[in-house]
């Protein structure tokens, strides 16, 4: 490797050590590649030529150490964004969930209001939305909180709409949100069962146990490590036949994992447990 890029490498690893002791965010599990384009990215952006001065400016400048965090965390996401798998969610998930009174759903890692409210409306329309809690978690406590309001831009609601018509909505999307300004704002009926917590899936421990666990985007971005420990604390988190739902190719095809899921859907990324 050139000298370059040796320093470079080092650079990132003082940085993500000095991310995680300052502000508690851990990264340091992550794909090196995954964080290197986002951090360059972040460094065009501001105009700065190493690492070492993103550094610098992270540590001093609380705009700087934020503007990190988020180009670290955030993965964009659309409401109803994939049709064909919210629909096996309505085929496979809703039955399993009718047999229990009070179900848990826990959608970690998810730094968007779409993916939240997105479930809300399938669960109230297959009307399990009032017994059933939405625990929504990500390391980022900004982005947490932007996406706890509930909005997206107005001039993305006709391809919204046409998502969930697809998806198998039952309704008028206008029907769960309303215009304010240029965004929309999701409906108050749907927010009374939706938990928003800051949490770490690398550092943290389980925390309940879930009839369903969904965790879209983010495990593609982490290194094995993190990867497996990640898989191995959803399984604690779910009991025999929970559904699990991750990207494809997350890992659920290797040892111990691919005798203890079933898949559902290994294109979509859908499986049930049964170890």
């Amino acid at each position: 490797m050139p000298i370059a890029g040796i320093v470079e490498d080092l650079e990132i690893d003082l940085l993500l050590e000095g991310v995680f002791r300052y502000f508690g965010h851990d990264f340091r599990g992550y794909q090196r590649e995954a964080v290197r384009k986002r951090l360059l990215a972040l460094m065009q952006n501001r105009k700065l030529r190493t690492v070492s001065a993103l550094q610098e400016q992270v540590l001093h400048d609380p705009a700087a150490g934020a503007a990190l965090l988020r180009a670290l965390s955030l993965r964009p996401g659309a409401l109803f964004d994939d049709p064909v798998y919210f629909r096996l969610l309505r085929q496979t998930m809703v039955p399993w969930l009718r047999s229990f009174p009070s179900p848990r759903i826990w959608l970690a890692e998810c730094a968007t209001a779409e993916e939240v409210y997105g479930m809300a409306i399938l669960l109230s329309e297959e009307k399990l939305l009032d017994r059933t809690q939405i625990f929504a978690t990500a390391e980022n406590e900004a982005l947490l909180a932007e996406a706890s309001e509930g909005g997206f831009a107005c001039e993305r609601f006709e391809s919204y709409e046409r998502n969930y018509r697809e998806s198998g909505g039952r309704a008028d999307l206008g029907a769960y949100c309303a215009r304010e300004g240029e965004r929309a704002v999701f409906s108050e009926q749907l927010r009374s069962n939706i938990v928003w917590a800051q949490y770490s899936l690398a550092t943290d421990a389980s925390f309940n146990e879930f009839q369903t666990i969904i965790c879209r985007r983010a495990m593609p971005d982490f290194g094995a490590y993190l990867k497996r420990r990640t898989l191995q604390l959803f399984y604690e988190s779910m009991p025999v036949f929970g559904i699990l739902s991750v990207d494809q190719g997350d890992g659920l095809d290797a040892a111990p994992f691919v005798s203890r899921y079933k898949p559902i859907s290994s294109e979509l990324g859908v499986y049930r447990r049964v170890a």
